[in-house]
């Protein structure tokens, strides 16, 4: 897979790039990752890449022409892309079915956004999609696009080392991951369930289920509403709200 991004600040994106799942999947040619300078792509001695907006306003927006030659380039150099993102507040939010999405294709360009914003035209001519990783605002879309790259990578195959603890992943499933420990068994009183230590898989399977909807239930309730489960996964959600209405009026009686 090939990423291409497009940034002001390529230096800004060295670090992440260079260390963890992502810098082994570049060195084994699992993906390849290049980073682009948006002002290589000007045409005044200034390498201006922005401006005041029309009708006024505060901020500076991001002019279209570099942006547009700097995709030029890169569909010359590389074919055209599967697929042109840009980092943007107003996009769609980005979630594990967008990465497992994004995952299947063969070649992305990620364009970073900074300032006030792009120009409306890289949105409607450019982009093929705006995505947003959270409702907050960050200085520029390099860190965005870093997110997206990382959880895009670890679930190309290769990437992580065991390709079972990506599956098991939290989101993977629809919920939240269940509770891990490790040794010892116990610490400053805090210990382990004990059903982690009897060697019981099908218990210790069935414990690590209902935890995760427990924690999915009490943390992320919006996740539940499209989870995919099963029978005996709806009868435990179902005994774990029981059991929540109990403690609840046990509260209130005390």
């Amino acid at each position: 897979m090939r990423f291409d991004l497009v940034t002001i600040f390529p230096r800004l994106c060295d670090g992440p790039l260079g260390e963890g799942i992502v810098r082994r999947a570049i060195e084994r040619g699992i993906v390849d990752v290049r980073v682009h300078d948006l002002r290589d792509y000007t045409a005044d001695r200034h390498r201006t890449v922005d401006d005041v907006p029309y009708g006024g306003g505060p901020g500076m927006v991001f002019k279209p022409e570099p942006l547009f030659k700097a995709v030029d380039a890169i569909r010359a150099e590389g074919g055209e892309p599967d697929a042109i993102v840009l980092t943007s507040p107003q996009g769609r939010t980005f979630t594990q079915a967008a990465a497992e999405r994004l995952a299947a294709l063969r070649h992305v360009v990620v364009l970073c956004g900074r300032y006030e914003g792009v120009d409306e035209r890289v949105r409607e001519a450019l982009a093929s999609e705006e995505l947003s990783i959270g409702d907050y605002v960050l200085s520029g879309g390099e860190l965005a696009a870093l997110v997206v790259i990382d959880a895009v990578v670890r679930l190309l195959p290769g990437a992580v080392g065991d390709e079972e603890s990506v599956e098991a992943d939290s989101f993977t499933s629809g919920l939240l991951d269940f509770p891990v420990y490790t040794r010892p068994a116990e610490f400053r009183g805090l210990v382990v369930p004990g059903v982690l230590l009897s060697g019981h898989h099908a218990e210790i399977d069935r414990w690590r289920r209902r935890e995760a909807l427990r924690r999915t239930w009490m943390q992320r309730p919006d996740l539940l509403q499209n989870a995919e489960l099963d029978s005996d996964a709806r009868e435990m959600l179902r005994a774990l709200i029981d059991e929540r209405g109990v403690e609840h009026g046990r509260d209130r009686d005390n």
